[in-house]
């Protein structure tokens, strides 16, 4: 068997490394790999933070407010709070430029994957059409998944969709306004299906309604955006952690992986540097992974490219979906006591069909319970005191649906690298343009959410729908493309490079469509299916 090098810890590394060491090779990650802090006060729930921490607003939102979300056009309802700045954080070698694209990268141990809010739908064959594999040819490697991770669900509406799997376990207890607005759609499902093309179901999340491992079932501590405390909510850094039990597993934290180099198109070594500062360090194997998300392992690529030839190339095709969030209002919940005891995320997922199936719009409705108040008072258009009498009269029957749209490899949507002034330190450069058909995509969307939504028994508050810039979604894809033809910069169907033949790609780069649905769940099945071929 065959020694790995794997770039990166994040969801598709982890699930790559497990099928390597299952298939008898031994594994070496790299990984800058910032470290989750140990969560506080593990068995308080979320008011019992608020009640018994010494100091509970830097623990919500920063010793000096630096999580705190202000009010402007394209900002989310939302922020991640302190807990989660070591996902964010990048290291001093590290630099990019954006022109129409809000990137986020991460160089935590398990990757963006630590922030996620658990959502799991696997692609049907409409959306694998561009793809040089099936839904069959996955459909394993999902089960796969489903197994090391624990996924709960229900079998509902949504199963027309995304191919329903017996390893799921069952769904979570649903908080009482997702059971409302279910139960409403439950009532007039015909009318949903005939008119609007609009499904609704249970979420499909990573979080273990039954204990699995050493991971705990959630008990509904409310606690889910500040870390899950149980480790019922899957995260990245769950399988790292098994991993480094493994005698055949050497997980090397501490190094920025800026190259590689070789000859005759066969890698023959990497070049990373120590965080902390020193001289470079070589690393060696027989295959090698980048796993570091479609952001970064394209820039590796192309480091490793113009230190080889002193060519800057331009890599076409970077894709992530359009997001709306669109916040409602729930009537019949107007001035009812808000639970906070729930799973704090999603509940609800939704999906809008039309004559073109790569063209299915995804959603999540999540009811709000125990999320921060002030950027939902800052983005009412009243004053700080009736803002906040406001909110609390209507906190019950909050929600917010995140939708996502489709998008396709465009030539005008580029990465690529700019050389520092020695010549040497490269900054990630990114360049995105929004489709034609966006705006009346965006339209169209929002016309059927808020009938939708209408039907449901809620309002959309005018003014306060956000369309956010791209890069938000945090769906990245598309810049070294699975191609039948062998050209340069894209793989085989096995993901394997075309230009260096023991190189093999882990993340979203590869994927020459995105459709609209939450990607990680695919990322994942599908490294395992390239890890299956070593």
């Amino acid at each position: 068997m065959s020694r790995v090098l794997i770039v990166g810890s994040g969801a598709t590394g982890v699930h790559f490394a497990a099928t390597a060491l299952e298939r008898g090779h031994d594994v070496v990650m790299l990984d800058v790999g910032y470290e989750r802090p140990a969560p506080v006060a593990a068995d308080q729930d979320f008011d019992g933070l608020k009640e018994t921490l010494e100091d509970p607003v830097a623990y919500f939102l920063g010793a000096s407010g630096e999580t705190v979300v202000y009010p402007e056009p394209q900002a989310k309802f939302y922020g991640f709070p302190p807990s989660k700045t070591y996902v964010f954080s990048p290291p001093g070698r590290f630099a990019s430029e954006e022109n129409g694209f809000a990137a986020v990268t991460s160089f935590a141990a398990g990757g963006l994957a630590e922030a996620w809010t658990g959502g799991v739908y696997p692609l049907n064959d409409a959306e694998l059409v561009d793809f040089p594999f099936d839904h069959a040819a996955l459909a394993p490697h999902y089960a796969a998944v489903a197994r090391r991770i624990g996924i709960s669900a229900a079998e509902d509406d949504l199963a027309r969709f995304a191919a329903w799997f017996p390893e799921y376990q069952p769904a979570l207890e649903a908080d009482s306004h997702s059971k409302l607005l279910l139960a409403r759609y439950a009532r007039a499902r015909d009318w949903f299906h005939r008119r609007h093309g609009f499904y609704l179901g249970r979420s499909r999340v990573a979080v273990l309604s039954q204990a699995l491992g050493d991971r705990n079932a959630c008990d509904y501590l409310g606690r889910c955006l500040w870390g899950c405390p149980r480790d019922s909510l899957y995260v990245p850094s769950a399988t790292l952690r098994e991993l480094r039990r493994h005698p055949r597993f050497q997980y090397v934290s501490g190094v920025y992986v800026e190259y590689f180099n070789g000859t005759g198109g066969r890698i023959e070594r990497i070049i990373a540097s120590p965080v902390a500062g020193g001289e470079p360090l070589e690393f060696t194997a027989d295959q090698y992974v980048l796993a570091a998300g479609a952001l970064c392992s394209s820039r590796i690529v192309l480091e490793s490219h113009f230190r080889a030839t002193g060519q800057v190339v331009e890599l076409s095709g970077l894709m992530d979906n359009r997001q709306l969030m669109i916040p409602f209002i729930t009537l019949r919940l107007l001035g009812a006591p808000a639970a906070t005891h729930s799973y704090q995320f999603h509940q609800v997922a939704l999906g809008i069909s039309g004559p073109d199936p790569r063209g299915y719009v995804h959603g999540q409705i999540t009811a709000l319970k125990a999320a921060s108040v002030h950027p939902i008072v800052q983005s009412m258009p009243l004053d700080t005191r009736s803002a906040l009498a406001l909110f609390r009269a209507t906190h019950a029957a909050l929600g917010v649906a995140n939708v996502w749209l489709h998008d396709t490899r465009r030539d005008g949507n580029r990465l690529t690298i700019r050389p520092g002034p020695e010549g040497d330190r490269t900054s990630m450069v990114m360049r995105y343009q929004v489709s034609d058909d966006d705006a009346p995509r965006v339209s169209r969307t929002l016309g059927t959410m808020k009938r939708a939504l209408w039907k449901l028994g809620a309002i959309v508050p005018p003014g306060m729908t956000k369309i956010l810039p791209p890069g938000s979604s945090i769906h990245y894809a598309g810049t070294l493309p699975m191609a039948a033809q062998k050209q340069p910069f894209t793989c085989d169907a096995w993901c394997r490079s075309h230009d260096w033949e023991n190189l093999y790609f882990a993340d979203g780069a590869t994927f020459p469509f995105l459709p609209a649905k939450n990607l990680t769940y695919t990322l994942m099945a599908n490294a395992v299916r390239v890890a299956n071929t070593l």
